[in-house]
């Protein structure tokens, strides 16, 4: 199997179907790698188990809604499977968080700081791209950071950029060049952590809208992927780098247009706001094969 292949809303999986079961399936491929995370980072099946019943509720209560009637907990006990009494201790405790759409990580933070050098005329060059900055005074770095960036310290993110390679300090005048258009952390951080709830949270909400897109009568969502399985180990070096370059092209050409368009850079105020974005990933993997030699 090769080729590209995607889901936008034009096959529906019968769900019902016993035999196949294709969501058990399918929710198995998701879970396997997820396991494997979770065991490297110390976190044991029962508290993964804890955030699955909260996950439900806060979905029974919040996105199961008929708009008319407050959700209660024995509806959403009927629809989860678990007791009023598991159902109550859940969203008492969803009541005391704040919600993820609310919460500013160190990764957001650091990646508008990135953003606004990149879009905001007043940290760019004549040439339209980013300017060198200094560390203080007008237009530079620090401005940039209070611009952007909420209660961190200009050091603070300077130190982070550094780190991974996003800015280099000039060794003669200590200015600051842009070196990537990106935020990337790197290893198991919990910026790292951040981006993975982030992605994965985003490719499952795009599968649901385009499961049930037509027979809603929305529009699917676009979801592509390109596979091969049976490339040569020799080929793969070039293949990541070709990959990743032309990769990064794209996201840095959609940043263009899009960039400009967000709030926090265009200045705008009021009215409503959405959301959004494009996510790609590289993959790779060793194919299994049985004694016989198939896969």
């Amino acid at each position: 199997m090769s080729g590209f292949s995607g889901q936008d809303g034009n096959t529906i999986p019968n769900m019902t179907d016993a035999k196949s079961n294709p969501l058990h399936q399918a929710l198995f491929r998701i879970l396997r790698p997820m396991a494997r995370l979770l065991l490297r980072n110390g976190v044991p099946f029962g508290e993964f188990s804890e955030l699955v019943k909260r996950a439900y509720v806060e979905a029974a209560l919040e996105d199961f809604s008929d708009g008319r009637r407050k959700p209660t907990d024995s509806r959403a006990a009927v629809m989860t499977g678990l007791t009023r009494k598991e159902v109550r201790k859940q969203r008492e405790i969803l009541a005391g968080q704040s919600p993820v759409s609310e919460r500013t990580s160190h990764a957001n933070r650091a990646s508008r700081v990135v953003s606004g050098w990149v879009h905001d005329e007043t940290y760019q060059a004549a040439n339209g791209q980013p300017a060198v900055l200094a560390f203080e005074g007008a237009g530079s770095f620090s401005e940039l950071v209070r611009k952007y960036s909420g209660d961190m310290t200009p050091r603070a993110v300077l130190d982070e950029l550094q780190r991974v390679g996003v800015v280099a300090v000039e060794p003669d005048n200590g200015f600051l060049i842009l070196k990537q258009r990106a935020y990337v952390p790197a290893g198991d951080s919990e910026e790292m952590l951040q981006i993975f709830g982030e992605d994965v949270s985003d490719l499952v909400a795009t599968i649901d809208h385009n499961l049930v897109s037509r027979d809603v009568g929305r529009e699917p969502l676009f979801q592509r992927t390109l596979t091969y399985n049976e490339i040569p180990p020799e080929v793969i070096t070039a293949w990541r780098e070709q990959a990743a370059r032309q990769s990064q092209a794209l996201l840095e050409d959609l940043d263009s247009w899009l960039g400009p368009h967000d709030r926090g850079v265009s200045g705008q105020e009021g009215g409503e706001s959405v959301r959004t974005g494009v996510s790609i990933f590289y993959f790779e993997e060793p194919v299994q094969t049985n004694k016989s030699g198939d896969e």
